[in-house]
Parts: C-alpha cells; structure tokens; sequence
C-alpha cells in the first residue's frame, strides 16, 4: 500500500484503520477547551507531530500513523487526511475548513475497478510556510513547493512550484508571490507598518 502497488485491505488494514477511528471518535467528541487532551490524541494519532499543532474538531483520516506534521500546523475545521500512503506536511503551514487531502484511488478501468477491488496510493507532500484555502482538494502523488498558497475551492492535480498563488479546477499557477504581497495583505488594505516592523526585528507569532 505504501509503496504504490495495487493491493486490498485485509484484515490487517481493517483493524489498523478502526483503531484510528477509535481514536477519531475520542478526539471529535472532546470538548473544544479541552486543549491538552486533544494534543495528547493527536500525538498518538499521528507518525510525526511537530511542536504548536492544532486541529479543530472534527477531523478524519484513514490510519493516522502515515501522516507527519511539522512545527506551527494549523488545520481547521472538517479535515480530511486519507494517508493510505505518507502525508508529509512541513513547518508552518495553515489548512482552511472542509480541505481534503487525498493519497488514494482506484484503477480507471471499470473491470480492474470493480472485478478485483484494488486501490493504490501515492505520498502527497506540502512543503514549508504552505497555505491552502477553505474547500481545497489535493489528489494522490502531489506535492506543493514551500511557500505557495492554493486558493479556496482549488483541485490540486499536478505538481505546484514554490513561491506561487495557484487556483482552479485543475489548479494553475497564477503568479508569483512578490513584494506587493508584504506591502498589502488584502487587495488594496495597505499592511500596518506596526507588522512590518516587527518583520524586520524578527518578532514571530505563536498561537
């Protein structure tokens, strides 16, 4: 499964997957304030989870032990991580609500499809200072390039560069982020030089 090849879920994955449901039906039912147990849970949901992640109830994912987080995540609400095959998300990184992240499929022809019941998966990868917006899909074997930001509503099919605004279904690059994107944080809302200065004395936000 991990490594690309058709396979089905035996009873082995069976199992696997219900024990990250049971751990999913922990984490979605706590109480929102309840901040330290729900990191607790997510650590041992999760392969990998770096320091300062938060995820907003609910979330979903298939086995949980494929997916590695790194430093200062945020992922809000309904979530969805399918890691049939490694989810490998860097430093930094904010994922709007009802976002999906997909390593799975199933074969295009209808026979191989349905006849034998095989699926595959391929790793998905979302580098460093990544933003996607709310409703944002991304599909098996994708990675997106430090820095970029996928606009609301996109269909990530391919590959996406660093340093990009990308959007559509299929999502295509748009442009390059530049300097302008410092000096206005939305359309023409100028940013507060207040922010800016604390930019350049190196003064970073932690939630």
């Amino acid at each position: 499964m991990i490594n690309g090849q058709l396979y089905h879920q035996d009873d082995k994955l069976f199992e696997l997957n219900m024990e990250a449901r049971d751990k999913l039906f922990e984490y979605n039912h706590l109480r929102y304030r309840d901040l330290d147990k729900r990191s607790a849970v997510i650590k041992e949901l999760m392969g990998d989870v770096g320091e300062n992640c938060f995820i907003e109830i609910p979330l979903q994912v298939d086995y949980g032990f494929n997916i590695s987080i790194g430093n200062n995540f945020f992922g809000n609400n309904n979530l969805t991580m399918a890691d049939a095959a490694p989810i490998t998300i860097g430093d930094n990184v904010l994922i709007g609500p009802y976002t999906g992240i997909y390593t799975g499929g199933h074969s295009i022809d209808p026979e191989l499809r349905t006849k034998t019941g095989a699926e595959y998966a391929f790793p998905v990868t979302i580098e460093d200072n990544v933003w996607l917006g709310a409703n944002v899909t991304v599909t098996p074997g994708v990675t997106i390039g430090k820095n970029s930001v996928i606009g609301a509503g996109s269909v990530v099919t391919k590959d996406i560069p660093e340093n990009v605004v990308a959007y559509g279904n299929p999502a295509q690059v748009a442009r390059k982020i530049n300097k302008k994107d410092r000096e206005y944080y939305f359309k023409d809302h100028k940013t507060p030089e207040a922010f800016l200065q604390k930019l350049e004395a190196g003064v970073l936000f932690h939630r």
